[in-house]
């Protein structure tokens, strides 16, 4: 039988024992945080658990001990004589009794106590990295999945949960039990200790080997699984698209794909993982064997070396196979857990890494206070990478309440100049002014305070109509909410829903047209009452009767704001005071809608279809 290479990384590719060291190293930080995590936070629960714990473990050995006097003080006596008294028998027993009941209140406690520290535990991670994401860059949301982070929160904390639940607790009770243990086997029989260090020593190697060759399966498993997770939660954000287009086989075919990625790396794992129990349990079974027979030899031939005396009684024999047992069994019972172990290991590197991950730096320190909404671009360069730059030598002059229009092709860079205006990205050279004040020197909650958006896609949240509208203002009062949709055309349309502004709205708004949505998203926008709007394709989900009506709202909104449109639609940008137009990330001309017609350039093209 070919006997498994030890040596070999998960894929089964050679690999170097060092590369199993920095791993093993790295997992022992990784559970060593996660340890003193839950000590910050529930010391006194965790050493009360330690406390039941010896407790549960000395009661536990005190009743393997008792085998030998059970049998050397009572059983043999009581067999050599004629009318035997049970008495004294009886009363220690009783005693026996009270102790055991102890070590069940306090296996029962300790028990207890694990539940609330990995249920806390749970709610306080879940806590922490929710208030971290909140203090992300979008870039971070960019480049990862909402079904990876979404993983995190889901697989990967519970992952823990099952770990401090029931391995922390296991490992703690393991290593009392087996100094406790180790000490009495000592006392009762030096040679047949040294049998069964023997024997756990070879338990040990094979968990650790076996551990160390599964991990990098493991990873792969919960790393395969945030990727289904991921894949899930694409597919049902665009099933519409996926049924439009025919595409349901392909996605099957994609999602078997990534599931059976999913299933290998879990049977890899497990498959390891799983033989760990079984090797040692045969492994107990071998030293059970072992200790009897050299027990059996000590016991029928009484020898001595250096004037030590090896002779021992039945009674220490029983009691030692016992204590063997409580011996060999924490090892066991470790190795029982190394899937939830190694789980938790990964798990806790993945929420770790959230927790980890750098926050928006916001080097800003001045106030609006006044805002005016006077925004001026200045030679900006701008690139999402080092190695590839999207914007080139922006220069955009405005006045506060003007309306400036973007429109060229796809990936001329339209919705790269609202990132920055934001702040969701800072530009590499050059400077964006806000009132004659760069934005960097800004604080992002003040310069986003002044401003609102409405993307082109839009999210509405769980609620009534009305509390949708207020998240643009969350001091707005209900009047406030109903003339900023009645600004913007939305009034007519929420009065015909079942409760009007109190119709619940889940699942993003499902029960709404695309065009109601915009229209509150841009209620929502209205209510804000910023000094700069940006309109990000805003009117694009929208019919063209409908498009009439929110103009007319559009016009008075934009009153008086300095105001930022991209659009598709040109005949909403014609009013505009100034249209620029990009080309691969350049301005390529800009002007009133009048004057770019005249020049018969790329706006005219658009304008006129012949650039289409």
């Amino acid at each position: 039988m070919r006997q498994p290479n030890f040596n070999r990384g998960p894929q089964g590719h050679p690999g170097q024992n060092a590369g199993f060291q920095r791993a093993s190293r790295q997992q022992r930080q990784v559970m060593l945080r996660l340890f003193g995590y839950v000590m910050r936070n529930y010391r006194f629960s965790i050493l009360t658990v330690l406390a039941c714990i010896v407790v549960s473990s000395i009661t536990s050995l005190a009743s393997t001990l008792f085998t030998r006097t059970l049998i050397d003080d009572y059983i043999v006596p009581l067999t050599q004589v004629a009318n035997p008294e049970y008495a004294s028998l009886m009363q220690t027993l009783f005693k026996l009794g009270l102790v055991l009941l102890l070590g069940v209140i306090a296996s029962y406690t300790y028990n207890r106590l694990m539940i609330n520290v990995s249920q806390g535990t749970m709610l306080r991670l879940r806590k922490q990295i929710f208030e971290r994401m909140q203090k992300l860059p979008i870039s971070y949301f960019d480049q990862h999945s909402h079904g990876e982070l979404m993983s995190v929160y889901t697989n990967d904390v519970d992952s823990l949960r099952q770990m401090i639940s029931t391995a922390m607790a296991q490992v703690f009770s393991s290593v009392i039990t087996i100094v406790a243990t180790f000490s009495s086997m000592v006392v009762l029989s030096v040679p047949l200790t040294l049998v069964s260090i023997v024997m756990a020593a070879v338990m040990m190697v094979v968990t650790t080997r076996l551990g160390q060759w599964s991990r990098g399966y493991f990873r792969t498993q919960q790393e395969s699984l945030a990727q289904v997770n991921g894949f899930i939660e694409e597919m049902m954000t665009g099933q519409k698209v996926v049924k439009v287009f025919c595409h349901e086989q392909q996605a099957i075919s994609q999602f078997e794909l990534i599931n059976e990625r999913l299933r290998s790396s879990a049977y890899n794992a497990n498959k390891i993982a799983n033989i760990v129990m079984p090797v040692n349990g045969n492994l107990g079974n071998l030293a059970y064997v072992l200790i009897a027979v050299v027990g059996a030899s000590l016991a029928l031939n009484h020898f001595s070396i250096l004037n030590f005396q090896f002779s021992i009684t039945l009674g220490t024999i029983v009691s030692f196979l016992q204590l063997n047992k409580s011996f060999t069994q924490p090892i066991s019972h470790v190795s029982q857990q190394i899937n939830s172990v190694l789980n938790a290991s990964v798990g806790a590197e993945r929420v770790f890494a959230l927790g980890d991950a750098a926050l928006e730096v916001d080097e800003g320190t001045r106030e609006l206070t006044d805002p005016k909404g006077d925004v001026d671009f200045r030679d900006v360069d701008f690139g999402y990478t080092a190695e590839k730059q999207v914007l080139f030598d922006i220069d955009i002059n405005t006045n506060p309440g003007q309306k400036i229009a973007f429109v060229g092709g796809t990936g001329a860079g339209k919705t790269t100049i609202i990132n920055l205006i934001n702040r969701f990205y800072d530009i590499q050279k050059g400077e964006i002014l806000y009132d004659g004040i760069p934005i960097n020197d800004i604080r992002k909650t003040s310069l986003r305070r002044s401003m609102t958006i409405v993307l082109q896609e839009t999210h509405l949240f769980t609620g009534t109509v009305l509390d949708n509208i207020r998240y643009g203002c969350l001091e707005a009062t209900d009047d406030d909410c109903v003339r900023a949709a009645q600004l913007v055309g939305a009034h007519d349309f929420i009065l015909r829903l079942a409760q009007g502004y109190q119709t619940l709205l889940q699942g993003d708004g499902g029960n709404l047209s695309q065009g109601e949505r915009q229209l509150l998203a841009i209620a929502r926008a209205a209510v804000a009452n910023p000094p700069v709007l940006i309109l990000d394709e805003a009117t694009s989900s929208i019919d063209t009767r409908t498009e009439q009506l929110v103009q007319r709202g559009m016009d008075s909104l934009m009153q008086g704001r300095t105001t930022f449109v991209i659009a598709h639609r040109l005949s909403t940008v014609r009013n505009a005071d100034q249209i620029i137009v990009l080309d691969h990330g350049r301005i390529a001309e800009h002007g009133t809608h009048q004057e770019l017609l005249d020049l018969h350039g790329q706006y005219y093209s658009l304008y006129t279809g012949d650039g289409i």
